[in-house]
């Protein structure tokens, strides 16, 4: 048999996580903005075709990768779909025409692909700024500019809509300085037309934040874009998912493979980082960072053995953790594990003893763990 890790993935988790969403968006504006649901990284690690039924009620998806993007056209998604970060070559602006794909253009050498190209069908497209994040994007004293040869390209007939876009560096912790992007997004694209997107998870979350957009742009459709908590993992380091109501949609979990005792004074591991002071019952989980299970974790980061939380011993190996059954006698070899998800620690919890973030642990778990989707209900509500 194969080895008893496991990703499960809920796809009705996943949609309720958008309903939830929505259902922010609804109570905070006066106008719900649309969403973009957020699927890049194969969605964020729980894999194209999941995020596809879990996010079937969005209004668009926005991903990075053509391909991906391919994928979801040929799979049936008939919505909006929005490339984040844009085209690459000349020869990409074809398959956007093709598969009715939006682009972010957020520099010139994308403008002057566009404007030396002959394509049958206008393109949608936002012009993104850099409003403070300083990866992408026009400069305010550039963005008005770009903005007019982009409306040049929509009256020659290369693209269709033309939106204003950017993103938030500190959304999560630091409201002053998001405000403080917003009013420079608000300078930027004063009386400038098209749709506008600026919100990611955290300031989708954040009360109030998607009805300033609004009520400063007033006429004009909003596009958020949340991505994390559509997994059911929190932007925010001090607030949980839970608390607002989210669900995890991944599970990790494997087995013990191995319950033994580590007598008083011995180590367990590579490194010999964790040294028993009193012997004491230890189990063997077949999970280990080859899994996407992160190495750096150390003692104490949270996991559940047969339904009890217990805390992780030493050091991650390529295929193997250890485990402090202590507070699990009832452990044996074959005793269900889980590192994070739907009976055992929360992925934020995990990513806080690691030193890392939610994030990062989905889209690390990795192919050869076995991913088993749970389909929605058929009397899961709509949007």
């Amino acid at each position: 048999m194969p080895r008893p890790i496991l990703a499960t993935i809920d796809t009705e988790a996943l949609s309720h996580n958008l309903r939830i969403v929505a259902g922010r968006l609804a109570r905070d504006t006066v106008d719900s903005p649309r969403i973009w649901a957020v699927i890049k990284a194969r969605g964020y690690g729980h894999g194209l075709s999941a995020a596809l039924q879990g996010f079937s009620q969005a209004d668009g998806l926005a991903m990075l990768d053509l391909d991906e993007a391919v994928h979801c056209r040929e799979s049936g998604w008939s919505g909006p779909i929005l490339l984040l970060e844009g085209f690459f070559e000349t020869s990409d602006l074809e398959v956007l025409n093709r598969y009715r794909i939006a682009t972010t253009l957020h520099c010139n050498e994308q403008m002057a692909m566009l404007e030396a190209c002959r394509i049958p069908h206008a393109l949608d497209a936002y012009v993104k700024l850099d409003s403070g994040m300083h990866r992408l994007g026009f400069l305010p004293d550039e963005f008005r500019v770009t903005f007019r040869r982009a409306q040049a390209l929509r009256s020659a007939g290369i693209l269709n809509s033309v939106g204003k876009m950017t993103h938030f560096a500190r959304a999560d912790d630091d409201p002053a300085f998001t405000r403080e992007q917003l009013a420079r997004f608000q300078a930027a694209t004063q009386e400038l037309p098209g749709p506008v997107s600026v919100c990611n998870s955290a300031a989708t979350l954040t009360p109030g934040f998607a009805a300033s957009v609004s009520d400063c742009h007033a006429g004009q459709t909003q596009w958020v874009r949340p991505g994390i908590c559509l997994y059911g993992a929190s932007p925010f380091a001090g607030q949980s998912a839970d608390s607002f109501g989210l669900h995890p949609a991944m599970t990790l979990s494997s087995q013990l493979i191995s319950a033994h005792v580590l007598p008083t004074g011995e180590a367990i591991g590579y490194g010999q980082t964790f040294r028993a002071d009193h012997a004491m019952r230890v189990g063997i989980v077949a999970c280990g960072y080859a899994d996407g299970y992160p190495r750096h974790a150390v003692t104490g980061t949270p996991v559940t053995v047969a339904g009890v939380r217990t805390q992780l011993l030493g050091r991650v190996s390529m295929d193997m953790l250890a485990v402090d059954l202590g507070p699990v006698p009832q452990a044996h070899v074959g005793s269900p594990v889980v590192l994070w998800g739907v009976g055992g620690p929360s992925v934020d919890e995990v990513a806080l003893s690691c030193g890392t973030i939610g994030y990062e642990l989905l889209t690390a778990i990795t192919p050869r763990v076995p991913r088993s989707v749970l389909q929605a209900s058929p009397s899961g509500n709509p949007l």
